[in-house]
């Protein structure tokens, strides 16, 4: 398999996973204005610290106020995190890889792509938004589902596989990160049962929260909620689970011996995360060093098995 398809396909997977996460990102900070009281203020410019895109937001605005971070969450075209962006990426990877991909997943991307431009404007109001951010994350699920159903399971779908779980572990690390209240005031001003309704909306996000009251039938806590979307190897957004899946992949490939012990790493961090102890004052950190680390796997793939010399060769 030349290695300018299997990058293509994993930057697909990637994409197409970063355009449903950032609506997941987006809808449970527009939840939170919704069930925190008014004294308890949301701070949007949380979202582009979590994000990671401060220069790119603050090269264009100069307030991290809610309109200015919600186009560029969902519209911006030089965000590569915003929907837009994504949704384009994911169309442009799909079409310069039409004969591998099925026909029927290529007509819903086209559907998703004309969906967005048509409809990003309006989702740009409150009243708008969460239907908005609804039918992108649905859209995604049926892209998904036929590659899964209608694509060979040969290397192309291994790598787009290697990129979603790959950018779902990373995204999901980021959502947990609401938890360490970047997104609100301190933590000492807010009573126990807004907490409660913090991590709630952190799970609801994720589509976790069913699957975590099986794994704990007690009340919703933050020390649960985090062994739970960390350690979990079960539920699909865990980063247990992803990190799971990325073995499963790599394994099939060869040269896999380096990003096969970065995972690894991964992997005994979070068996040695302490819940109870982190959340109180090491969370961000914590999550600060989990996101190196996957950054330290996309390097490996990308060195591993994207030649990049073919690629400056057939663009000479």
């Amino acid at each position: 398999m030349l290695s300018r398809v299997a990058e293509q396909m994993y930057w697909f997977g990637r994409y197409l996973e970063r355009a449903e996460n950032t609506a997941r990102l987006v809808n449970v900070n527009a939840n939170l204005l919704l069930d925190l009281p008014r004294m308890i203020k949301v701070i949007w410019g949380g979202l582009i610290d979590i994000t990671g895109t401060n220069k790119e937001f603050y090269n264009k605005y100069e307030h991290a106020n809610e309109q200015n971070v919600i186009r560029f969450m969902l519209a911006e075209e030089k965000n590569p995190g915003s929907i837009c962006s994504a949704i384009s990426m994911v169309r442009e990877n799909a079409r310069i890889t039409r004969e591998i991909m099925p026909s029927e997943a290529w007509e819903q991307i086209n559907e998703l792509n004309l969906y967005v431009k048509q409809n990003v404007t309006a989702a740009l109001k409150r009243d708008g938004r969460h239907e908005f951010l609804d039918d992108v994350i649905h859209y995604c699920h049926q892209i998904t589902g036929l590659l899964h159903g209608y694509m060979s399971h040969g290397d192309a779908y291994n790598f787009i596989r290697i990129g979603r779980n790959l950018e779902r572990a990373d995204m999901t690390t980021r959502i947990a990160d609401i938890g360490c209240m970047f997104l609100i005031n301190p933590r000492a001003d807010i009573p126990d049962a807004y907490e409660n309704i913090l991590w709630m909306n952190v799970l609801r996000s994720l589509s976790a929260y069913q699957m975590y009251r099986q794994y704990v039938q007690d009340r919703v806590n933050g020390e649960d909620v985090l062994d739970f979307l960390m350690r979990d190897e079960e539920f699909p957004r865990a980063i247990a689970h992803c990190l799971g899946e990325l073995k499963l992949c790599i394994k099939k490939l060869p040269n896999n011996d380096h990003a096969l012990r970065i995972i690894n790493r991964v992997q005994r961090i979070i068996n040695k995360m302490d819940a109870a102890t982190i959340i109180d004052s090491e969370l961000h950190e914590f999550i600060d060093k989990l996101q190196i680390n996957l950054a330290s796997v996309h390097t490996q793939v990308s060195n591993s098995w994207f030649d990049y010399s073919e690629l400056v060769h057939e663009q000479e």
